[in-house]
């Protein structure tokens, strides 16, 4: 790979091939550059809609990876999930094709913006999409690249002709070091991702790096203080000098989430600063979880120089991003969501905020882990999590190309369930799965699958067999 000093101006990368265009960070690259006028092209293993999308904007995109692909590229883009085996990698190494990672293309096509990060090891890609709402609402027109669509623009990324360009930074590959920015959040600090960093000690040193590198270009950073990782890292970063502007509903953080209650939508809360009542949030999503990601988002907007009462406005009117609680309809007195949860905390608050909606009825709900390195580290506290449902489908663990871990398995993680064995079964054919979350569940109830893969494609069919009248009867 060749050394890149620092980040590239766009109109120097010349024509663009992105391996792995149609996962969500890649494509949203892609729209960018489109957007600044770069010549774009791509591959990726299979069909999905945000190739569609891509090759609406002009974006010549491939279906499965051929070495004739990169042929007239100036330069590639790959993510960590491309093996250096790669046809397209291959070939362009042997063409001398600069070769760029995700983090590296991204700083360029950020490249004169005031850069806001927003990492954590939950919530960035909602608290991403909060902040940027909340942006618009203000008369901002931020440029952003989100790991999910939003709901009000069906969009994870744009190029808008504002300064700020607010992007979801990731900690998994160590690509959020690399961003330029002068602002960043940090939702909280958690070990995930071992299988890169090897030990959570080196994970929260990375973290100390990246408000050290915000703060070395003069800006300030966003913590949340009632994680306990959140509340080490600010202490961390203030003894360096860092601007560290805290965040939480406990304690005495600079923001405080006060006189929070649940409404039928979701929380409202004040924003206290310093003592002074600053605003009022009414979110429209559920979760405790989520009214923390608001106030960060606010925090953030409010250090960049935008009025506490209008971010506040705007973070009312967010209605969520796909693939975060994300709601597919209602059959038969039963309601189906979707979420992206795959780390025990996240289960947990995600069912929590779930209880909170579900009112009477019960959850019911089907989980997939992703990778067994994940899956061995937490299965006790994978089971825990699962164990706030009512119900619960365990599938096959979802590691494509890696060596399986004794004992990290679904039927381990099924049997970690603090559920009575009637309410807990593990299904390791994918095509069983819906029928048997529907003949579990009765009007009233809630249905939700849940995992980072492909588990979500599942929804249509269990609507389906809800509207064939294959549930309970009450």
């Amino acid at each position: 790979m060749d050394s890149v000093p620092g980040p590239l101006n766009p109109a120097d990368l010349g024509r663009v091939h992105i391996v792995g265009i149609g996962g969500a960070g890649m494509s949203g690259i892609a729209r960018i550059l489109v957007a600044q006028g770069v010549t774009v092209s791509g591959s990726d293993a299979r069909e999905s809609r945000r190739m569609d999308a891509l090759r609406a904007l002009g974006v010549r995109v491939f279906v499965g990876h051929d070495a004739a692909h990169v042929q007239d590229a100036q330069t590639l883009v790959v993510s960590t999930a491309i093996p250096a085996s790669n046809a397209e990698r291959q070939e362009a190494s042997r063409l001398g094709i600069r070769e760029l990672s995700r983090a590296e293309a991204l700083a360029s096509i950020m490249s004169g913006s005031r850069g806001v990060a927003v990492c954590g090891t939950h919530g960035k890609t909602t608290t991403t999409s909060m902040l940027t709402v909340a942006l618009q609402h203000c008369g901002a027109d931020p440029s952003f690249a989100i790991g999910s669509e939003l709901n009000e623009t069906g969009s994870n990324a744009h190029l808008g002709s504002g300064d700020v360009f607010v992007v979801e930074a990731d900690e998994s590959d160590g690509s959020f070091l690399r961003l330029d920015c002068i602002a960043g959040i940090v939702t909280n600090v958690e070990a995930d991702h071992l299988n890169y960093w090897g030990t959570f000690d080196a994970l929260k040193e990375a973290f100390v790096q990246f408000t050290r590198n915000v703060a070395a270009r003069g800006g300030f950073i966003a913590v949340c203080t009632d994680d306990a990782g959140g509340a080490w890292l600010s202490r961390q970063a203030m003894a360096a000098g860092a601007d560290v502007r805290t965040y939480g509903q406990s304690g005495q953080p600079d923001y405080l989430l006060a006189d929070a209650r649940l409404q039928d939508r979701g929380w409202t809360f004040d924003v206290v600063h310093h003592g002074n009542r600053l605003a009022v949030i009414d979110l429209q999503v559920p979760g405790r979880h989520n009214a923390l990601n608001a106030l960060g988002a606010l925090v953030v907007g409010h250090g960049l120089g935008f009025a506490a009462d209008q971010l506040a406005a705007g973070l009312s009117e967010f209605s969520g991003t796909r693939r975060r609680f994300d709601f597919k309809g209602e059959v038969a007195g039963v309601r189906v969501f979707d979420d992206y949860a795959h780390h025990p905390t996240e289960i947990e608050a995600t069912l929590r905020a779930a209880r909170e909606v579900v009112g009477n009825g019960r959850l019911v709900v089907a989980f997939q882990a992703h990778h067994y390195y994940r899956t061995a580290l937490f299965i006790k506290e994978f089971g825990a999590a699962l164990g706030l449902a009512d119900e619960v489908v365990v599938l096959e663990v979802f590691a494509p190309g890696e060596t399986p871990i004794p004992g990290a398995s679904g039927l381990s993680m099924a049997s970690n369930v603090p559920l009575p064995s009637e309410q807990v079964v593990f299904e390791p054919s994918w095509s069983n799965v819906a029928s048997r979350l529907v003949s579990r569940a009765r009007p009233g109830d809630i249905i939700m699958t849940l995992g980072a893969g492909d588990i979500g494609l599942m929804c249509t069919e269990v609507l389906d067999l809800l509207a064939q009248g294959q549930g309970q009867v009450p």
